[in-house]
This record gives C-alpha cells, structure tokens and sequence, in this order.
C-alpha cells in the first residue's frame, strides 16, 4: 500500500455511514492515506448499512446510541488502522455529527495526531456539553471548517469555540467559508465548488502535518 504512514478515521454525520463515505475513503487513499469509515448503527441496526434502505429510521437508532459504544467504536477504528493497517498516525476526519465526535476525539485517550471536524456543533447540545465546553479535556490539533450559512450554528458559536481553543493553548485553525450551508462539503451543487475545493486543500494540508495547523489556514 502507497501510504503516507498517516491513517484517518472517518466519522459520518447523523445519518450514519453512506456511498459519500465510501467514495471519501477511496478519495483519501488514493492520495496515500488508509481510511476507515464508522458505521454508528451496526450496533443496533446491524451490519451491512446498503440494506437498510430509503425508509431507514436513522432517528431511532441516533436514539440508542451510547458515549461508551461510540468510544468504543472510534477506539477500535483507531486500533485498526494502526494494527492490521500499519499506519504510524492517525487523524480523524467528521461531518455534522461526526464533526462534534471528531473534536472530541482530541482527546488524549484517543492518541491521535490531529482532528478535523466540518460542521461540527462545537457547543451544547440537547444538554450535553460540547468541544467548547470540553477544550480543557482536548490535546490534539483541531482544524474546523464551517459553513457561513450554517443556520444550525451561526457566527457566535464558532467565535466562541476558537476562543476557547485560543484560551486553551490549543493548536487550531478555524476556516468559515461566507456563503455556504451546513453540509455544503456533500452537496453536488456547482456554486459550492470553489468551498468543495478549498476544504480539500485544508484537509489534506492537515493531515500532512497536524502539527502545524497554521498550514491548514
């Protein structure tokens, strides 16, 4: 395998794993990092996520999950690509739900190089706190991308999120595109191209070298 010697564990959003994170682990290997995406669900749901199909109720089982069997999971993701795949790092890589996990899996216990969430709700949510509240308890660079649009979490909750990280020493770099939606990375819309783009630019900028954020912004 042509790889970088960096892994990355992909962290879908809300609806769980899907073609789109299929082809983005493709993407990301074909630039020479191994990538493997979670599968929330396959606790509850089980395996094969191409079978449940367009009725799926992901509400239900977004429901049922548990911090001690997402942990579990992003553990054993990690512990993949650094066992059977060999990689000598790993970076975390999440959308929309998956982005708020991937902050949070700056955490020391999860011993990675650096995370990258796109719109990731940084603050609270339904009651329990979020990266912002959180940033003592994290080590590991944060690059976080948000949408300008994003009417789920406006301007405020990201200012506040990299002051925050600011406040915590934190290696990090915050990138807010004016103009694009929450999931604007997913959508096939040509005005979102330019965006598409430049986050790929960043994404891989900072998996290059977590360690040096700055690069990434």
């Amino acid at each position: 395998m042509d790889s970088r010697g960096t892994g990355v564990l992909v962290l879908p959003d809300n609806r769980g794993l899907s073609g789109f994170y299929e082809q983005l682990t493709v993407r990301l290997a074909g630039q020479g990092y191994p990538a493997l995406a979670l599968d929330y669900f396959g606790r509850t749901a089980g395996v094969g996520y191409q079978d449940r199909g367009a009725d799926f109720d992901h509400m239900s089982h977004l429901a049922r999950l548990t911090r001690d069997g997402l942990y579990a999971d992003f553990a054993a993701g990690i512990a993949h690509l650094r066992g059977p795949v060999g990689t000598r790092t790993t970076v975390s890589l999440g959308f929309c739900l998956g982005g708020r996990f991937a902050f949070l899996t700056a955490a020391p216990s999860f011993g990675l190089a650096g995370v990258i969430g796109l719109y990731g709700m940084p603050d609270t949510l339904f009651g329990a706190p979020g990266p912002t509240q959180l940033v003592g308890e994290l080590t590991a660079p944060v690059l976080g991308l948000f949408g300008g649009a994003d009417e789920g979490i406006p301007p405020e909750l990201v200012a506040g999120f990299e002051a925050a990280l600011a406040g915590a020493g934190l290696p990090h770099g915050i990138v807010t595109y004016p103009g694009a939606p929450h999931g604007f990375f997913e959508l096939d819309r040509p005005e979102y191209a330019v965006a598409q783009a430049d986050a790929w630019r960043r994404i891989l900028a900072f998996i290059d070298e977590p360690e040096n954020v700055t690069k990434a912004v």
